[in-house]
């Protein structure tokens, strides 16, 4: 089975910088949307931005302002910029790729998870 693959996560002052990135293997292909999604301790998983093969973007409200979302120009690659990160920023993200097999139908992949900490 494919599998996505989260990096850049770690601990951040608040008011700090932190890019996380998401490889697809190449044996993912046809991808039409990808996105992070975040979940705190206690808290349902939530979506924080997403990027179509167009490059249309979608943040949550939250990350509006703060964070952006951005793909490789292969798109095997996508990247999530947060600036201005908060206490209320820390959990586990997620990248999700949403992707189709003609004849098949459409499936989804997820990685398995970075850990962002925003603390003093």
């Amino acid at each position: 089975q494919v599998q996505l693959v989260e990096s850049g996560g770690g601990l951040v002052q608040p008011g700090g910088s932190l890019r996380l990135s998401c490889a697809a293997p190449g044996s993912i292909f046809s991808i039409s949307t990808m996105g992070w999604y975040r979940q705190a301790p206690g808290k349902e998983r939530e979506l924080v931005a997403t990027i179509t093969s167009g490059s249309s973007t979608n943040y949550a409200e939250s990350a509006k302002g703060r964070f952006t979302i951005s793909r490789a120009n292969a798109k095997n690659t996508v990247y999530l910029q947060m600036n201005s990160l908060k206490p209320e920023d820390t959990a586990v993200y997620y990248c999700n790729a949403n992707y189709w097999i003609p004849g098949r139908g459409d499936f989804e992949v997820w990685g398995q998870g970075t850990l962002v900490t925003v603390s003093t």
